[in-house]
């Protein structure tokens, strides 16, 4: 059982920049693809961003591409989020997810998941 816990959300203004950090534990960090989801009020959670267990692949959902930089720390059995040139539509509460398989990770299925932090942007 892995247990993630999101940190670094807050409030910040438009183009500004934030990065959230993701801490795991109750399992093996480095055998894990980590990932970023987000839900917006009265939307659906969406994929962000994820990135493999040994760090060769990372992908992006379109509206982060260029903005958003996924990043892993196996030593620190943490992920992190940097988040440059935020706009209002980025204000979500963002998730950390892990899963043993990447492709399951970016679909959202069998996710361990983290509480999430909210992160808001005002215009």
């Amino acid at each position: 059982q892995v247990q993630l816990v999101e940190s670094g959300g807050g409030l910040v203004q438009a183009g500004g920049s934030l990065r959230l950090s993701c801490a795991a534990s109750g399992g093996t960090f480095s055998s894990y693809a980590m990932g970023w989801f987000r839900q917006a009020p009265g939307k659906e959670r969406e994929f962000v961003a994820a990135i493999s267990s040994s760090r060769s692949y990372t992908n992006y959902a379109d509206s982060v591409k260029g903005r958003f930089t996924i990043s892993r720390d196996n030593a620190k059995n943490t992920v992190y989020l940097e988040m440059n040139s935020l706009k209002p539509e980025d204000t979500a509460v963002y998730s950390c997810a892990a899963n043993g398989v990447y492709y399951s990770l970016r679909v959202g299925k069998n996710n361990y998941w983290g509480q999430g932090t909210q992160v808001t942007v005002s215009s």
